[in-house]
């Protein structure tokens, strides 16, 4: 019987000869400060044409467990790296393998250029391109614990079976529309995404935390790196440790005593009990601190005005979505058309958003601008389609 080591050395192998290898992860996130991966399933062709795919499960939290082989396979731009939805597999496996991910297809996204609405599920997708219907019966469920059940380990091999299969077909229809390119581009975006949590991010996001002044300031970036030092010590979610707003409120009043802190609203009495002393010696070091000025001007709130050109420009972008059977999704957001109204309202530059860059620019980019710009309008034509004229 092949040892673990054995089977992770020849996938990496078999990944090497045959130039791509699809993969899955099984993960636990509930209670702990960032996800446990629990399994890894992964798909290699097999020998000879036609021949079926070889699909291992492995146990990453087993005793001795080496996944060096396959990280450095991930990381080899010469491998192709198969997902479906991939964006958390990526971080996850970056982080915990301490590797890169390159060469991603992520059949999800995929999809999405192949005419199918955005954000597709595998087991729908499985059915509409291959007519392969699954059995999804473990979907909720303990993956840190062990052993596994046979359902367990049924149901994780089905998740990557037929993953190459399904990249294929989507390849396949993708090269006949010309738009692989297009999908391939998308995807290596997913190569950057991490699971790291950045203390400087994580303050710039507290709720109202710019409507506190300098000093204040400086004791909530205090608070945040503690909060994250003993979130990630004891493996227990961030807001158990201490809310935002929790966080910002005592920022705010910056308490000296148990007494004061206790008349913060948001404060159990068990985190008053176990981590009250820590809190209040966490504000006296913030006190300390050099006080942190705001980021400047804050964004301001949308003009009201802005709604029916947004609306307009919603239009403009569906309709070429729908002509391109394209997922609108892949083109814009509301976010991205309001900075672009916003953009032409005030005479400013174009805004950095990705539906004005590269082939989303000649698709519904160029002609967004010139709508917002008055040199372009929209109708409704014979079929009810919306048309867009000079």
């Amino acid at each position: 019987m092949a040892t673990v080591d054995t089977i992770v050395s020849d996938l990496a192998q078999r990944a090497r000869e045959t130039g791509r290898l699809g993969i899955d992860t099984e993960f636990m996130g509930e209670g702990r400060y960032r996800p446990l991966l629990c399994l890894v399933q992964v798909v290699v062709e097999g020998d000879g044409e036609g021949g079926e795919v070889r699909v291992e499960v492995l146990d990453p939290l087993g005793a001795g467990f080496d996944a060096a082989p396959l990280a450095d396979v991930l990381a080899d731009p010469d491998v192709e790296i198969v997902l479906h939805a991939g964006r958390q597999d990526v971080a996850l496996l970056r982080r915990v393998w301490e590797t890169d991910v390159r060469n991603v297809f992520d059949t999800q996204v995929a999809a999405g250029f192949a005419g199918r609405r955005a954000q597709l599920g595998y087991e729908a997708l499985l059915s509409e391109l291959l007519g392969v219907r699954l059995r999804k019966s473990a979907s909720f469920t303990r993956w840190d614990a062990r052993p596994l059940s046979e359902e367990q380990v049924h149901y994780a091999r089905e998740d990557v079976l037929h993953l190459l299969q399904l990249a294929d077909a989507l390849q396949a229809q993708l090269s006949e529309r010309g738009r692989l390119e297009w999908a391939r581009e998308e995807c290596r975006a997913l190569e950057d995404v991490s699971d790291e949590r950045d203390a400087d991010a994580i303050f710039a996001r507290l709720p109202r935390v710019n409507s506190l002044d300098p000093a204040q300031r400086a004791v909530a970036r205090e608070l945040v790196e503690w909060r994250e030092a003993v979130a990630r010590e004891g493996d227990r979610p961030v807001p158990s440790v201490l809310p935002d707003a929790a966080l910002v409120e005592i920022a705010k009043r910056r308490p000296q005593s148990m007494e004061r802190l206790a008349q913060i609203r948001g404060l159990n009495e068990g985190t008053l009990r176990r981590r009250g002393p820590a809190i209040v010696a966490t504000v006296e070091r913030g006190r300390a601190r050099a006080p942190i000025p705001s980021d400047g001007v804050r964004t301001p709130p949308p003009d009201p005005a802005d709604a029916p050109l947004i609306a307009l420009a919603e239009a403009l972008v569906r309709a070429g979505a729908a002509r391109a059977e394209l997922a609108y999704e892949l083109l814009a957001a509301r976010a991205d058309l309001q900075r672009i109204v916003t953009a032409v309202r005030e005479g400013a530059s174009e805004p950095d958003v990705r539906t004005l860059q590269g082939w989303r620019r000649e698709l519904v980019g160029l002609e967004l601008l010139e709508l917002l710009e008055g040199r372009r309008s929209l109708r409704v034509g014979p079929d009810r389609e919306i048309v867009v004229s000079d």
